[in-house]
């Protein structure tokens, strides 16, 4: 049984130290329209326009009279900020520069797929998990977002009518700010928002020891592992998480899950030559995910500065998809979207990019 409970109060200023009303939750906007004197239904009337018709000013509110919108701008905004940076690649991904509410920027990727479109969202500034082989790792963690730093990439993107799904994989450990992306998550599949299924939704983790349970218990969301290695001591050589919270350790607790078709389980697996692309680790990962309900993501590594890392063979990505795959592990290989603009996975990093304000696209 899932909780879908909001238990942390969305504390954000802007504007001269006016809340944002993106990121409250229906009980809250009624609760702020009262404490300016309106009636709770104007509450409602917010839910409405902030998330289903997405209105980009309160202005657009045009079944709330000018007095009661004077009254509420009085102490609240909107909280919803345009991208500040556009960058389109030639496969048509568009990576986009956002503001945050403490003045701070982090990068998001729209990937157009046919008729799929998916936002790849951050939820902290820069990572505090420090993966080797990650940009954003590189980047050191800066803070948190809010939920409504979260939600603002999403309501706006300029290809928001298009958005089919989101993924957690940008910047930062989702579980590591787990209350700001259980509230955005919340919100979006809530029956006054845009009502989405939480298949829509998949939250990216390396495993944190606090929060891996929390999750589980009380998000019905789709849930992908950054594994990348199958031996703990081999892992840890590229993901110092590997020491707080160990696959030995949370592998058991995800085989107690039920991962029925409600649900779905896969581990994210960037493929480096001669360190985890070796019969020896195709074997290990079969000992350790099958019988497993999950898939497998091969993921090809997008070189970055200063690595001592190398991506594998076009041939030994195929041997191993197919390996796991005989053996029981369904395994596809990702397409890669977005590397000539550093969109690509492991690439976000806006450590240089604060002061930059002009759009490309």
């Amino acid at each position: 049984m899932y909780l879908c409970t909001l238990k942390v109060k969305q504390v954000t200023m802007l504007e001269g130290n006016k809340t944002p009303l993106l990121g409250m939750t229906l009980d809250e906007l009624r609760k702020a329209a009262t404490e300016v004197g309106l009636p709770a239904f104007t509450g409602s009337q917010l839910a409405d326009w902030i998330y289903r018709h997405q209105a980009d000013s309160m202005e657009e509110m045009t079944n709330i009279s000018k007095k009661s919108l004077s009254k509420l701008q009085e102490q609240f905004t909107l909280g919803k900020m345009p991208h500040s940076l556009a960058q389109r690649s030639k496969d048509g991904t568009v990576k986009y520069l956002f503001p945050t509410l403490d003045g701070q920027r982090v990068e998001s990727v729209y990937i157009p797929d046919g008729d799929r479109g998916t936002l790849c969202v951050s939820c902290q500034v820069g990572c505090r998990m420090g993966c080797h082989f990650c940009m954003t790792g590189r980047q050191g963690f800066q803070g948190n977002l809010t939920a409504t730093d979260i939600l603002n990439q999403i309501y706006s993107l300029p290809e928001r009518d298009s958005l089919t799904n989101v993924v957690f994989m940008g910047q930062g450990e989702p579980l590591d700010n787990l209350d700001a992306v259980m509230r955005a998550a919340q919100l979006l599949m809530a029956d006054y928002g845009l009502a989405w299924s939480p298949k829509r939704i998949t939250v990216s983790t390396v495993g944190i020891r606090k929060n891996l349970s929390r999750f589980l218990e009380e998000s019905p969301c789709h849930l992908a592992i950054s594994l990348h290695n199958p031996f703990p001591e081999q892992r840890l050589e590229m993901m110092p998480a590997e020491n707080g919270y160990s696959l030995r350790e949370f592998i058991p607790l995800l085989k107690q899950q039920d991962w029925s078709h409600q649900r779905r389980l896969s581990f994210e697996y960037i493929v480096f030559e001669g360190l985890n692309d070796t019969e020896a680790h195709a074997k290990e990962l079969v000992r350790l995910l099958a019988p497993m309900e999950c898939r497998v993501n091969l993921i090809r590594f997008h070189q970055i500065p200063d690595t001592p890392y190398h991506g594998t063979s076009e041939s030994k990505m195929t041997w191993l998809r197919d390996y796991l795959t005989h053996h029981g592990v369904t395994t596809t290989i990702r397409a890669s979207r977005g590397e000539d603009i550093f969109a690509a996975c492991g690439m976000l990093n806006t450590a240089e990019k604060k002061k930059q304000n002009t759009a490309l696209v």
